[in-house]
């Protein structure tokens, strides 16, 4: 298990920077997971600390030690790529102790470590298969077997879920999890997928156009928002926001038509405010904040989420309801109760203000 420590990384490609100034301490043991949007840079940042990729300014340290001219095979760590990236010709015994055999590893010393990687990852009965024999979900836990085998000092994953169906999705979560407390690896993730995010995490860095908005517990980034961005981008179904102004302490939404409304605020330099779907609940016309007309509804099983016109623009305003919620008449028009204590003020930079 090991530390790693980012201070002020950087890369360019050409004229375009790709990552800026990341600083990051990762604590031994600890699960990081990378999010953010498609092209900000995330698995870029995670080539970086295993050595793949170079880069331009800036110090990386594991254990306190600076590995940032140290090639990959140098710095102990283990990656585990989206593409599995297996042998088509070896078998899962094979492929898991491919690394340790190349290395001159004892070969009754190497056959006890993949009959004991295969039997915390419950290959134990599969390792003369080859990988065209096996589903996506075992092809992935032989990719993270041949990491376990090298007892690296963390692991690394880039979006290895993300060619499993849903399914096989949610098993192979549990099973990481599992892993990580099984193991108590340092481990950094990139996924773009919140729920993988938000139940992996001990800390999530939310990155944008190569830079670290905010890093935090998943409780931390939905509760306690940095700025818009964050605001936006963590939490299902997005945050409900818009352009706003305040007069006389209270907030007149800019849409295609000006609406005021009925929330007070002492900010008079907010320029979006903000709520989640569930801090939003339907009402009488004449008692709600704002007013609409219901245009949507996706019923989930477990939940509904009900999507409300209010003429902000083309934005609905998107309200999460429990499965058995009776829906009011689309024609009828209703009212929105925002609770405002759970209100996100921003300014004009996006900078949360409350």
């Amino acid at each position: 298990m090991s530390s790693i420590n980012l201070n002020n990384v950087s890369k360019w490609y050409g004229n375009n920077p790709v990552i800026k100034d990341a600083n990051l301490d990762i604590d031994d043991g600890e699960f990081i997971v990378l999010v953010g949007p498609s092209g900000c840079g995330k698995s870029t940042l995670l080539r970086i600390i295993s050595g793949l990729e170079d880069l331009d300014n800036g110090k990386i340290f594991i254990n306190s030690i600076d590995v940032t001219d140290k090639i990959p095979s140098e710095r102990g760590l283990s990656m585990v790529f989206q593409s599995y990236a297996l042998y088509p010709h070896m078998n899962v015994s094979e492929n898991i102790g491919f690394s340790l055999k190349t290395s001159g590893e004892n070969k009754e010393m190497l056959k006890n470590k993949i009959d004991n990687v295969a039997e915390i990852l419950k290959l134990d009965k599969l390792l003369h298969r080859l990988p065209k024999e096996l589903s996506g979900g075992q092809r992935q836990r032989v990719a993270i077997g041949r990491a376990i085998i090298r007892q690296p000092k963390a692991f690394l994953f880039d979006e290895p879920l993300s060619n499993l169906d849903a399914s096989l999705r949610v098993e192979m979560r549990l099973e990481i999890s599992r892993l990580h407390k099984q193991l108590g690896i340092t481990t950094i993730y990139v996924t773009h997928d919140q729920v993988e995010a938000m139940t992996l995490a001990d800390k999530i860095v939310v990155i944008n156009e190569g830079e670290i908005i905010q890093a935090g517990t998943p409780q931390e980034l939905y509760n306690y928002p940095k700025n818009l961005f964050v605001a936006e981008f963590i939490g299902t179904p997005k945050m409900n926001t818009m352009k706003c102004y305040v007069k006389k302490n209270v907030i007149h939404i800019i849409g295609n038509i000006e609406i005021k409304t009925s929330i007070k605020t002492h900010h008079k330099n907010t320029k979006y405010f903000g709520f989640r779907a569930d801090r939003v609940k339907m009402c009488e016309k004449q008692k709600g904040s704002l007013t609409g007309y219901i245009k949507f509804v996706e019923y989930l099983g477990s939940e509904q989420y009900i999507y409300v016109d209010c003429g902000i623009n083309e934005s609905l305003i998107v309200i999460k309801e429990e499965p058995d919620y009776k829906i009011p008449s689309l024609k009828k028009e209703i009212g929105l109760k925002i609770l405002t204590k759970d209100l996100y003020l921003f300014d004009k930079n996006g900078n949360v203000l409350n």
